[in-house]
């Protein structure tokens, strides 16, 4: 027996043992929430998703609260939930593969504020003489205590982001571009490259690089890309909810807006599709043209209200021959890959305000993205043979539906960076008319849809099974529905299908004109199957890819 003289010993071991398995702990949880943006909430409803994933993870999260109901009478218990905190949950990992974690100012903070916490409720515990179920209940909820410190921060973060702000503001006023910004649920990126390919040549134009769609980012690229001489600076605008927009357009200010696309990306922030109609739409605040999508959800009666407001509004469609600037097929696409194999091209005719500018082969551009950027380069006095002997050489920006050949010969079409349903369809789409050869779809499905992310998976895997060979699911994120969609089973059936040993290699054999499915645990396993199994000839689509933070 240990003697009572000797217990403080050991509870000073049990405390710092327990402190360093904490501190592995909230690195893991740490790096979640720097890939969700460090929006407060997000790291809890992640830990929530991981720790109930399988019996493994309920098992650990049962032992661990073991530990913790436990330390109200045994100093040793908070061990017990330490180990389960370092352990677990299984599958995510410390410092990530695809996603690693990056040490930044800002996580750097975060963790400074987390660690200020720890002090707090160990130092309270241990004053109270309750020293071991505050430090069990500390290991058990660290996701809550990462976005309590996250809350904590966030006035901080606001007021640091302010200067940030003045400081790109000023920049704006001193160089004083015609400001042109871009959003959408998906299609700004790509909007955003096909105007600064049009005003090439016409117009000094700065864009945002990449997906820099926030305020930080676009704080970032006025202030390190914006030079003396800039005649454009087009900005893309991304949201998480309502608001944000808003904050941005009120210092970059733009004359010239463009909303692309209503659908069901980050549904689950949102709540509604018409709650995402009036956040996009907060864009047009200082605008004095509007230039919107009539096809998608919502907007051309958002458009209705725009013009009735006295704004400026600019229609672009690609289904409505009587909107102001369309882009409608003149030839079905028989080929996506005509670039690569001289096979037949799509032809579209381009019309701006009832002036047809071009009747060409736009390859496998979004008609409607083409449409809008079509329409901003006019605004912005670009004469129309110039938009015409520019559109014939349109790029699709990175991993959003860019075709190649491997060195084997294999055609891979890259779409991991789509999660949307409307591209995902036009994917696989693009995926059914390459050639005669095995055709092979990886994905892992798609996030943030909301209460439809479950039907729209479902729909992206009987879809997938109608068009591929070979569909690899990969990850456990939205395996229960794609297996669903896939396969044509009961989603019952289907989920229990995924656990066992069946959960890594689950084949199902074609029936019914259906695809083998299988079940991959990452991308690099699915990568690996590809290259082993694929020849000349062959196709393959990946579809999405998640970063190794979700399950």
């Amino acid at each position: 027996m240990t003697s009572s003289h000797e217990r403080p010993r050991m509870n000073g071991f049990v405390l710092w043992t327990s402190l360093v398995a904490g501190a592995v702990g909230a690195v893991r949880w740490l790096r979640v929430a720097q890939r969700e943006h460090y929006g407060v909430g997000r790291t809890s409803r992640f830990a929530r998703r991981w720790w109930l994933l399988d019996w493994n993870n309920r098992a650990l999260v049962a032992i661990a609260a073991a530990g913790v109901v436990l330390s109200g009478t045994y100093w040793w218990a908070p061990s017990i939930t330490a180990a389960a905190v370092v352990v677990g949950p299984h599958g995510l990992e410390v410092y990530g593969r695809t996603s690693p974690l990056a040490w930044t100012r800002r996580l750097f903070t975060v963790a400074a504020m987390l660690a200020v916490l720890t002090a707090v409720v160990v130092g309270v515990g241990l004053l109270s003489g309750l020293g071991a179920p505050a430090l069990a209940v500390l290991l058990f909820g660290l996701p809550l205590w990462t976005d309590a410190a996250l809350a904590i921060l966030a006035p901080f973060e606001a007021l640091l982001a302010r200067r940030w702000v003045r400081s790109a503001q000023a920049a704006l006023d001193r160089v004083d571009p015609v400001r042109v910004a871009v959003t959408g649920s998906y299609g700004k990126t790509t909007i955003k490259g096909y105007l600064r390919h049009l005003l090439a040549g016409t117009r000094s134009t700065v864009a945002t690089p990449a997906s820099f769609n926030n305020m930080a980012g676009l704080c970032r690229a006025v202030n390190e890309h914006l030079a003396p001489g800039t005649e454009v600076f087009i900005a893309e605008m991304g949201t998480f909810g309502p608001g944000e927009i808003a904050a941005m357009t009120r210092w970059v200010k733009p004359s010239v807006s463009i909303l692309a696309s209503i659908g069901p990306v980050h549904l689950e922030r949102f709540g509604s599709l018409d709650r995402i109609v009036s956040s996009k739409a907060e864009i047009f605040a200082t605008s004095r043209t509007a230039i919107i999508n009539v096809d998608a959800y919502g907007l051309r009666t958002e458009a209705d209200r725009l013009a009735a407001s006295g704004l400026r509004v600019i229609r672009c469609s690609s289904e409505d021959a009587n909107a102001d600037v369309t882009v409608l097929a003149s030839e079905a696409s028989l080929d996506p890959l005509a670039d690569m194999d001289t096979s037949q091209p799509r032809r579209s005719r381009v019309t701006v305000f009832g002036r047809e500018i071009a009747d060409q082969n736009l390859g496998h551009a979004s008609a409607a993205n083409v449409a809008c950027a079509v329409a901003a380069a006019s605004v912005l006095g670009v004469a129309d043979a110039a938009i015409a002997a520019r559109l014939g050489e349109l790029a699709s920006p990175e991993h959003r539906r860019t075709v190649a050949r491997s060195d084997s010969g294999v055609v891979v079409i890259d779409d991991t960076y789509n999660s949307n349903p409307a591209g995902a369809r036009a994917a696989l789409e693009m995926l059914a008319a390459v050639g005669t050869g095995r055709r092979v779809v990886v994905t892992p499905g798609m996030v943030e849809l909301g209460r439809s992310q479950a039907h729209e998976n479902r729909l992206l895997g009987e879809l997938a099974a109608q068009i591929a060979d070979d569909v690899l699911i990969v990850g456990r994120t939205n395996r229960t529905a794609l297996l669903g969609g896939a396969t044509g089973w009961d989603p019952r059936t289907a989920r229990a299908a995924t656990r066992g040993r069946r959960a890594r290699s689950l084949i199902h054999d074609r029936t019914k004109n259906r695809a083998t499915v299988r079940c991959m645990a990452t991308r690099e396993e699915a990568v690996r199957w590809v290259r082993t199994n694929l020849r000349d000839g062959d196709a393959v689509l990946y579809e999405n890819d998640l970063p190794d933070h979700y399950p």
